[in-house]
């Protein structure tokens, strides 16, 4: 089947994340089949539309009755006929219903960031590089064979030997792979063994080098992030600076290009205004939220979108390099990632959580605070 995602439902004020694939449901009072969304989550609830709750049980016995099928025919058709396994031919068997609810259960597993059963299996290939004994070897066979049948051939990700590999260590000495193929010795269980050496030693390889290239990356636990909610004071801005002062409506005067402005929001919306009036009108405004609405009011600059984030840039930069009690405010929030929230700032200067927001306030922010301190050096 073919997953489809991400989605997910709400369940008790917590996001559960799912995925849906199409399957065939039997109408209710026609002898017709039509296509249905079938959802899974990753706390094992299952879906069928958008009300029809069921779990991997349910699933199972929806199949057995005929009520959901994997295709469009009629339950009693026969299932469709697979070449018997060949080991020079090797084509992935039919979804079954029975395959089909192995891999459902993976796909919850998925979600919920379990292990599915080819990490399992791959577990297995491990266990069986570190000791190959026949009772490794048994539980190598059982991993496999716990892989939905008509996925095991994609297993290896192998476009020219498929599941070979494996399937010659699940198979005994002595005995013919799939009853047709060859009899398996020492030598191809060695053979066997040694193919999946090879891409271990290549994975080290590559871990080392992306670790020479990478060697700046940030390491350890980050910082929780800072967030700059919008706030108001009725009763006047606290004496004591407190994170609040990191927005751009705290009333700390900036000179910018041969113009002061009493915040950065009057300066970014005088400095976005087309005519000198407007600009002069916003500039005055009694408070960051006046000169904001008197700013959406007003005429834009043509070339605004192609400048207002080099404009917000130096605004900020001003007020920081104007203000040092801001600077060593702005230092002190570490190395943590700045969220900047509000509803007054549009999307693309806001963070707005899994809703989206671009966030270039807090970015911009972070920005100067490492140029701060680039100073220090």
């Amino acid at each position: 089947m073919t997953w489809q995602g991400p989605t997910f439902r709400i369940s008790d004020g917590e996001t559960v994340d799912g995925a849906w694939c199409l399957v065939w449901r039997k109408h209710d009072l026609l002898d017709e089949r039509y296509p249905e969304h079938l959802f899974v989550y990753a706390d094992g609830r299952i879906s069928l539309g958008r009300f029809e709750g069921t779990d991997l049980a349910g699933l199972g016995k929806l199949l057995a009755s005929g009520r959901i099928t994997l295709r469009p025919d009629r339950p009693d058709a026969p299932e469709p006929s697979a070449a018997p396994p060949k080991w020079e031919q090797r084509y992935p068997e039919p979804c079954t219903d029975e395959s089909f609810l192995a891999e459902v259960a993976d796909e919850i597993a998925r979600l919920a960031r379990r292990p599915r059963a080819a990490d399992r299996c791959w577990d297995a290939v491990r266990a069986y590089q570190a000791e190959p004994t026949e009772t490794r070897r048994a539980a190598l066979r059982e991993a496999y064979l716990a892989v939905p049948a008509h996925l095991r051939v994609y297993m290896l990700g192998d476009m020219d030997l498929q599941d070979r590999p494996l399937r010659v260590l699940v198979t005994a000495l002595g005995e013919r792979v799939d009853g047709d193929g060859p009899v398996v010795t020492a030598q191809m269980h060695q053979d066997s063994l040694d193919y999946f050496a090879r891409p271990d030693a290549g994975e080290e390889a590559a871990r080392e080098h992306e670790a020479v290239l990478h060697v700046d990356d940030p390491t350890g636990t980050p910082q929780p992030p800072v967030v700059l909610h919008e706030s108001v004071h009725p009763q006047g801005r606290p004496d004591r600076l407190g994170d609040f002062a990191l927005r751009n409506d705290h009333e700390a005067p900036v000179s910018y290009r041969g113009q002061t402005y009493p915040s950065v929001v009057h300066g970014y919306w005088a400095l976005s205004a087309a005519e000198r009036a407007d600009h002069d009108l916003i500039r005055a405004a009694a408070t960051p939220g006046e000169a904001r609405e008197a700013g959406g009011r007003a005429a834009r600059r043509a070339d605004w979108p192609a400048v207002r984030l080099g404009v917000m840039a130096g605004l900020l930069r001003a007020k920081f390099d104007q203000h040092p009690e801001l600077a060593a405010l702005l230092r002190g929030t570490g190395q943590a990632g700045i969220l900047y929230r509000g509803y007054s700032d549009s999307p693309y200067w806001r963070d707005e959580g899994p809703r989206g927001g671009r966030n270039w306030t807090g970015r911009l922010l972070e920005l100067i605070r490492s140029e701060l301190a680039v100073r220090t050096i």
